[in-house]
């Protein structure tokens, strides 16, 4: 492969920099294999004391998404909303948000960033802490829709009985919203509270 002529970029020319541009795509274009090919690895990763994996988790809360009617991006952030946890596990709420946030409408992303603390509001109380930490953010356009993701999607998704969709069945969702335009107006859809689908009452 050819490479830059320079060991530090100030000394890097337009030509060094333009081989870099174009080598960039190919990296960019190649996000969604590295995010499928890091939540497979965490096929053997239990979640300590817990009775199911990481990849467990993650697949169970897709397939809830998907079943209850939920959108690609909601299904693609459901995937994603715990993959930091190996790596950044005191803000891995974060750390996916900012992977995910040029790709999905803002209020998709401004869940995954907040649902850690929104999920205290199961067990914070058995620590000392406020489990309702949550509501000051009460007055937020998203706030009711990480409560319910929280709800629907995340608390419920540690059931080792439950039989959630294999992780290729999400390849190709993954793979469409890792192929958008990053920060596309039309997909961000700033300030645009839409919610997650209505549950369908039982019949």
């Amino acid at each position: 492969m050819k490479t830059v002529s320079f060991s530090q970029m100030k000394d890097g020319t337009a030509e060094d920099y333009a081989l870099l541009h174009e080598l960039e795509k190919d990296h960019v274009s190649g996000t969604a294999k590295r995010l499928l090919r890091e939540l497979a690895s965490q096929e053997e990763e239990t979640i300590a004391g817990y009775k199911v994996t990481r990849l467990d988790h993650a697949l169970q809360s897709a397939t809830r998404a998907y079943r209850e009617g939920a959108d690609v991006d909601w299904i693609v952030c459901a995937l994603l909303h715990d993959i930091g946890d190996g790596l950044a596990p005191q803000n891995h709420d974060r750390f996916a948000a900012e992977i995910l946030r040029p790709f999905v409408r803002e209020e998709c992303a401004w869940t995954v960033e907040h649902h850690g603390l929104f999920q205290t509001h199961y067990y914070g109380h058995f620590y000392g802490w406020d489990r309702n930490a949550r509501d000051e953010h009460k007055d937020h356009p998203y706030y009711q829709a990480c409560v319910d993701f929280c709800e629907r999607w995340d608390q419920s998704c540690f059931d080792p009985d439950y039989k959630a969709e294999p992780l290729s069945f999400f390849e190709d969702m993954v793979a469409e919203v890792f192929s958008r335009k990053p920060y596309e107006a039309d997909i961000i859809k700033e300030g645009v509270a839409s919610g997650l689908p209505m549950l369908q009452a039982a019949e």
